[in-house]
């Protein structure tokens, strides 16, 4: 375990640390100074920091976009963890809305760490029905879908929505919350995954293995591609005249074709009455909020896919990396075993 220096009596913690951009295989454990929050912010004890696909790119720093969040030349924090769920240990003096003792989730930097200093405004208290673990795995994820199906795509009651990577991270929690805003639902996921995609409440599913999506007869009114594995031309085709695409992956590309398939959406969609849309989800308190509301009414439960000790957070992201993860992976940080 590395220590870095730090002046005598200065609280240190654990976390997971890569100084410079690579492999993350480069993280290893170690004893750095203990966040001390700002005004607005508030010091969270980690029970748990939810991963995503974003963490391999912020480890990484690449695609190099990625770098105007994490930093230019070397991470700023160097500890992967966008997402997290613990305790309040300390407010800042201009807090609000939390106080030592509460439980909370919500969005920041660096979470795979004892403790984290996050935005009074990235945070929420944690809802009732969930595990601290649960918790960790909604926010980044649970905010994209939100952001995307309420504001990007505004689903009413009875529209036809299909989610390519329904089995996903962000594709469970978009089957859940196109049924809970009264869609007629399309997931398309893996022989393997599909009765789990059925159970979020799927009234359909297609198996990517056996049928190709782009080739059927059904025309949807939204299609929520977390995967763009197919051709933009092959996924118009079964997009409504006056449907909305939209695409939300940043995986499978590099160099000129990344900045291609991320771009050819935005500028054909001016010239056709069908809307391709990229859009960027910001983490807020009053949408965490409503995401939790979810939770209490029985509409949205995340589906976790394993839970890792903290040491073994770059085997996670390996794993993240290769695809075909069912669900959320999870850091357990309070039990570092």
């Amino acid at each position: 375990m590395e220590t870095l220096s730090s002046p005598i009596q200065t609280p240190t913690m654990q976390a997971m640390l890569a100084p410079s951009y690579g492999s993350p295989d480069a993280l290893h454990l170690a004893v750095i100074p203990k966040p001390v929050p700002k005004d607005t912010e508030v010091l969270v004890r980690v029970h748990a920091a939810g991963l995503h696909i974003g963490d391999c790119f912020a480890v990484r720093g690449r695609p190099f976009l990625m770098r105007m969040e994490t930093g230019w030349l070397r991470p700023k924090t160097g500890i992967p963890g966008f997402d997290v769920a613990g305790f309040v240990e300390k407010v800042g003096v201009k807090v609000k809305r939390f106080q030592p003792g509460d439980e909370v989730f919500g969005e920041c930097r660096g979470s795979c760490a004892k403790y984290v200093a996050a935005s009074e405004q990235r945070l929420a208290i944690k809802p009732a029905g969930l595990t601290m673990i649960e918790a960790a795995a909604l926010p980044t994820s649970g905010l994209a879908v939100l952001h995307a199906l309420r504001d990007v795509a505004k689903i009413r009651p009875g529209e036809s929505v299909l989610i390519n990577g329904a089995s996903g991270g962000i594709g469970t929690l978009a089957v859940q919350l196109a049924k809970s805003f009264g869609a007629e639902v399309t997931g398309v996921c893996s022989t393997r995954n599909m009765s789990m995609v059925r159970s979020l409440g799927a009234d359909h599913v297609i198996d990517y293995t056996q049928h190709d999506f782009t080739t059927g007869d059904q025309l949807y009114d939204c299609i929520f591609d977390n995967v763009e594995n197919r051709s933009l031309a092959d996924v118009r085709r079964v997009l409504g005249p006056t449907g909305t695409l939209i695409c939300n992956s940043g995986t499978g590309a590099s160099g000129l074709a990344f900045w291609i398939r991320l771009l050819k959406p935005l500028l054909l969609s001016p010239f056709t009455s069908q809307s391709l849309r990229r859009y960027l989800s910001v983490p807020n308190h009053e949408d965490l909020v409503v995401l939790g509301e979810f939770v209490t009414s029985g509409k949205l439960k995340p589906v976790i896919a394993s839970e890792h000790a903290m040491v073994d957070v770059a085997d996670a992201l390996h794993q993240l990396e290769q695809g075909h993860t069912a669900g959320k992976r999870v850091v357990n940080v309070l039990e570092n075993h």
